[in-house]
Parts: structure tokens; C-alpha cells; sequence
């Protein structure tokens, strides 16, 4: 079996939504100093949903791969959705991780919570 999934792979040398949202309305930075990774979330609200979502990761493939299928998870969903975004979910929707790369897999949920606290700190009148 081969260590990657295919979906990881490609995530990993084409991954969506790379870049910055100068005006992002919510920003998430999460990093983990014992593998060295960092991940920054941007996203961009349009009436409680997710109109674009951005990232920028330093780090390993699976760190890129589950910052690539995260935001394409997370774009175009209400909130109160991407509120409930695990790590779980972003790990099967890659087709898996191995056991000691999950933790990439946390980081994206990290990140995406972050950054959405950000946003709920700048415009408290819409936290649910």
C-alpha cells in the first residue's frame, strides 16, 4: 500500500486556494514546534457563509494536502457548518493520513477555528 492516498498526493501538487485575502475578514495562525508546520487561514464572509477561503502553510505534504482539502471543505458553507469542520472529517476526505501525520489533519481544524474566532472577535453581533 502506498504511504499517500491519491487524493493526498494531489492535494499536496495541486493545492486549491493558495494565497492571501488582503481583506480577510477572519485570519487563523496555528503552528506545531514539534514538526515545525504553520498554517494561516484567511476567510471572507458574505452573509454567515464562507464566500473564499485562503491558506498559507509552511510545512510537510500532508500539512499542504490538509490545508487544501480543508478550505475546500469549509467554501461556500454557512458558519454554523464550518464550526463543526474536525480533523476526522478533513483526514477521510483525503482518503486518510498515516497515524503520525494526523496531526496536519488538526492543524487545518485549528486554523479554520482560529480564523474564525478572529471573525467573531471583529464583528461580535454575529456569533450565534
Amino acid at each position: 500500500m502506498a504511504l499517500y492516498s491519491e487524493t493526498v498526493m494531489d492535494h499536496f501538487r495541486n493545492p486549491r486556494n493558495v494565497g492571501v485575502i488582503e481583506d480577510a475578514d477572519g485570519v487563523g495562525e496555528v503552528g506545531n514546534a514539534k514538526c515545525g508546520d504553520i498554517m494561516k487561514m484567511y476567510l471572507k464572509i458574505e452573509d454567515g457563509v464562507v464566500a473564499d477561503v485562503k491558506f498559507e502553510t509552511f510545512g510537510c505534504g500532508s500539512a499542504i494536502a490538509s490545508s487544501s482539502m480543508a478550505t475546500e471543505m469549509i467554501k461556500g458553507k454557512p458558519l454554523s457548518e464550518v464550526a463543526q469542520l474536525t480533523n476526522k472529517a478533513v483526514a477521510e476526505a483525503l482518503d486518510g493520513l498515516p497515524d503520525y501525520k494526523m496531526h496536519c489533519s488538526v492543524l487545518a481544524e485549528e486554523a479554520i477555528h482560529s480564523a474564525l474566532e478572529d471573525y467573531y472577535k471583529k464583528h461580535p453581533e454575529k456569533e450565534a
